[in-house]
């Protein structure tokens, strides 16, 4: 397949938008289509009608454009030009990006995207376990003879519980764990923070407490005191899950979705919980929801 090409944008205002998602930690292919999404936005605000490729061109009336705009936007999208829901879902979130980095900039007082509906989704929604899940996990009798290892799993299953993925549970080393934050290392030097609860501080707490002293840096260390792989995290979660006493499907994965769904419905900024769980699409996020307003 061959590789897409980067856009290269002209108007000054995507360009410093463009720039900040690089920072953040986004490819430029990632950054392209978003590029793109605001362009498109752009040319429309021109002319509703153009059909004309509206990359490298600047797009004044960007700064001066409301809700109302972008609902007409997207009301062209569907109809005449007949997009995709999921294509319309990224162009909103593009847009939401665009506009709250212009507000947070002080550029524009509003973000008119945060007012749009999104579009529900062109195929079935993401699974979720129960959210219980983690709590039961927790409470699950010993498996192991050493201490140790039962006091490694419970940990891992509530580092699972606040949204991590596999990989990002076998990278993390002993001075990546905060007070109540554990450090995600991403793209190099880049990082997050995600915040921890109480049960989840506990659980490292009481690991770290009985851990086998030893010169490797990871977290988690497997039997024969070795960083452990997304397998092992896989193997450690279904022997948990299969102890507890929960009936509900779960897997890693599935946990990290109820992690974000019960923020959404928590009234979490959508913003945040995409920088919570380390999505680099703005879209992918938007797996959470069925229908409803968001702010990106």
């Amino acid at each position: 397949m061959p590789r897409a090409k980067a856009i290269f944008a002209k108007d000054p205002l995507i360009i410093e938008w463009a720039r900040a998602l690089t920072a953040s930690g986004r490819s430029d292919l990632t950054v392209a289509p978003y590029i793109g999404d605001a362009e498109s936005f752009g040319a429309f605000l021109s002319n509703p009608m153009t059909l004309e490729s509206p990359h490298g061109k600047q797009w004044p009336a960007l700064l001066r454009a409301e809700a109302s705009d972008i609902m007409k936007f997207v009301q062209d999208l569907d109809t005449r030009r007949g997009y995709k829901r999921s294509a319309t879902r990224r162009k909103i979130a593009s847009l939401g990006s665009f506009f709250g980095f212009l507000q947070r900039e002080r550029r524009r007082e509003d973000n008119p995207a945060a007012e749009i509906d999104i579009p529900g989704r062109d195929k079935r929604l993401t699974k979720f376990s129960n959210e219980k899940v983690p709590a039961q996990l927790l409470r699950t009798g010993p498996a192991w003879k050493t201490k140790w290892l039962n006091s490694r799993d419970r940990a891992i299953a509530a580092v699972l519980g606040s949204g991590l993925r596999r990989f990002e549970v076998v990278s993390l080393d002993l001075i990546d764990v905060g007070r109540n934050t554990l450090r995600i290392m991403i793209k190099g030097r880049k990082q997050r923070l995600v915040p921890i609860n109480d049960a989840t501080v506990d659980a490292i707490r009481s690991y770290l407490g009985v851990r086998p002293r030893t010169s490797e840096t990871a977290l988690f260390l497997s039997r024969t005191r070795t960083r452990l792989s997304t397998r092992h995290i896989w193997e450690i979660f279904r022997r948990m899950h299969g102890r507890s006493i929960s009936r509900s499907k779960a897997t890693p994965h599935t946990m990290r979705h109820s992690f974000a769904r019960h923020l959404l419905e928590q009234r979490a900024k959508f913003c945040a919980i995409e920088e919570l769980l380390g999505h680099e699409s703005l879209a992918t996020g938007q797996i959470y929801t069925s229908s409803g307003s968001l702010s990106p």
